[in-house]
């Protein structure tokens, strides 16, 4: 049973972490077999992993909005949830951090020092700048490529995230106000951009790997280009479903003025890929 102890409350046993464990085990070794290229085995497994993950999502989640909507939680459980996303948030960061090092070790020491080198001795024709088509020096036209203009399809999908974070703030000030209609109609346009974000970046990718050549195998620039990108990308998929869940919570009345922690926790969220991706654009597009 749930206790509660000087009005902090504690859950009570929970079967959710064992079936999470269970989904993640089917999707990973799923996702081995898959790379192994054991089918049908590999992608059954996935699908059973993934399918198991969201019926845990629904469960978990759903139970922890029901605490929440029944007054459960005190000042003290926000604090914990507060701390909770905030090293979360630091944990993407330095997610991030380390396909940002990749890039700059890359760019800054490993071309300079391979220029360095007798280039008959290593490889024939090798020129030490950025972006460099290592190690793929085959004069075969199907190893050139050409880098995303930054002033292009990225400058767009720049301008619709900046104006997500404008949105998703604006949401923010009227759930403070108590203005119901200013809040959804702030979430519903945060989600529209962050769609049609996403909906342009994968034109752009279309656009890599048919008109510039530009592709995961294209040397380190193309696997530093679509990790970063991609990863980011997956990160937006995953903010504009929570922005969605807010959403629909906020069409149903949930969250008052002085408790709505869940919606500031994915407004958080939002912001950090918003400053990511201002990384991006600057050292991946423009710098390129």
């Amino acid at each position: 049973m749930s206790t509660t102890t000087g009005g902090y409350y504690f859950a009570p046993p929970s079967k959710w972490p064992v079936v999470g464990s269970t989904a993640l085990f089917f999707f990973m070794s799923g996702l081995a077999m898959w790379m192994n290229e054991i089918q049908p085995w590999g992608f059954t497994s996935i699908a059973i992993g993934f399918s198991i993950l969201l019926y845990m999502l629904f469960g978990w989640f759903g139970i922890v909005i029901h605490e929440s909507e029944s007054g459960l939680y005190n000042k003290q459980m926000d604090t914990s949830y507060r701390w909770s996303m905030s090293w979360f948030i630091f944990s993407e960061v330095m997610f991030f951090s380390a396909f940002f090092g990749a890039l700059f070790y890359a760019r800054i020491f490993s071309v300079p020092w391979l220029g360095d080198f007798d280039n008959a001795l290593i490889w024939q024709g090798y020129e030490a700048k950025w972006p460099t088509m290592g190690p793929y020096l085959d004069p075969n036209p199907a190893f050139q490529f050409s880098p995303m203009s930054a002033w292009g399809l990225p400058a767009i999908n720049t301008a619709l995230l900046l104006s997500s974070g404008v949105t998703v703030t604006w949401a923010h000030h009227a759930m403070i106000a108590n203005n119901r209609k200013q809040l959804i109609l702030g979430l519903f346009l945060t989600i529209l951009l962050g769609a049609i974000f996403l909906g342009v970046q994968a034109y752009e990718y279309s656009h890599a790997y048919s008109d510039l050549n530009l592709k995961l195998s294209s040397g380190v620039f193309g696997s530093t280009f679509f990790m970063l990108t991609g990863f980011h990308g997956f990160h937006v998929t995953l903010g504009a479903v929570m922005l969605t869940v807010i959403l629909v919570r906020c069409i149903k009345g949930h969250f008052t003025p002085d408790h709505h922690f869940a919606f500031e926790a994915v407004a958080w969220y939002w912001h950090f890929v918003d400053v990511v991706w201002l990384g991006l654009f600057v050292f991946v597009y423009w710098l390129a």
